[in-house]
């Protein structure tokens, strides 16, 4: 199998959610206070890629975001955190890539936007059922560009875990067959880096999950413009 030839492992979700400041280090260098419930957004199918491939840079300030990527695989309402994983189909590696500009652009923020050019959402290689890891509370999550560590945790370091994330949402809104779910990244994001740091043409990011796999992006500029700026 060639990875580049892979797509997403769920291409075509009914809803996609994404949880922000869900790892108390990706809080503190952010300046966050940590949350009682989980800020919830999401990331349109349109971003969605395979495992392996370009990502196109449209702008100067794009930025990193490791994640671990649950798959919903039959329809839960109103679960409990306790037998959420039942209803859980498997677990993927996936890149939240974020053009921050855009993003915090204010007087309201765009989050979802400025997470779903095209590209921004690699996910895979594959699904993953919780059977073939260890222990699914607690995967190692790594991110590398250009071979330097960015991000290094553990998803036993989420402040809400998968199960609670399955009970928040599925409490507000059926969970359906297919639906994604995000569930934040660790310490290490460019753009709380001082000074900020971006992604540049020519940058290799990879992404790595322990049970998992691995996401590789080569970095190339805008095919429209180079380096088009966003405008709000």
């Amino acid at each position: 199998m060639v990875l580049a030839e892979l797509g997403a492992p769920s291409p075509d979700p009914r809803q996609v959610f994404a949880i922000g400041l869900n790892y108390r280090d990706h809080a503190d260098e952010s300046g966050f206070d940590y949350s009682t419930s989980p800020p919830t957004f999401t990331k349109f199918a349109s971003s969605f890629t395979g495992p392996v491939g370009e990502l196109s840079l449209p702008t100067a300030t794009v930025d990193w975001e490791a994640e671990l990527v649950v798959v919903v695989g039959r329809r839960a309402e109103r679960v409990t955190a306790a037998e959420a994983w039942s209803y859980v189909a498997g677990l993927t590696v996936g890149q939240d890539y974020s053009e921050r500009a855009l993003q915090l652009a204010g007087p309201a923020p765009k989050f979802s936007l400025g997470k779903s050019f095209p590209g921004f959402a690699p996910q895979g290689p594959w699904l993953v059922t919780l059977d073939e890891v260890a222990d699914p509370d607690d995967l190692p999550i790594e991110c590398r560009i250009n071979g330097e560590v960015m991000q290094r945790s553990s998803t036993k370091q989420l402040i809400f875990s998968v199960p609670q994330l399955v009970e928040h949402l599925s409490a507000a809104l059926p969970l359906m067959p297919g639906d994604i779910v995000f569930t934040g990244t660790p310490a290490g994001i460019g753009g709380a880096r001082k000074p900020a740091r971006f992604l540049l043409e020519g940058d290799v990011v990879e992404t790595r999950i322990g049970g998992i796999g691995e996401l590789r992006q080569v970095c190339v500029a805008s095919a429209e413009t180079g380096e088009r700026q966003v405008t709000t």
